[in-house]
């Protein structure tokens, strides 16, 4: 298994694509493609977007409403 790096460049990933999304998919880190020292890409794993009404339903034990 090979350790993934925070950056590497285009023509270091190119090669060993296929290796590297196996380590991106394994380590849950990702990987930023570089092109001339600049990053240019980032490569992560998917993750599904969670709804965020969804989380906090039944977070709420009790509301006093403000007195106005």
């Amino acid at each position: 298994m090979t350790m993934v790096m925070d950056r590497l460049s285009k023509s270091q990933f190119k090669p060993r694509a296929l290796e590297f999304f196996r380590d991106i998919e394994s380590s849950g880190k990702p990987l930023v493609i570089t092109d001339n020292g600049i990053p240019v890409l980032e490569i992560r794993p998917w993750r599904p977007k969670t709804d965020q009404l969804e989380q906090l339903r039944g977070s709420i034990l009790h509301f006093t409403p403000p007195e106005t």
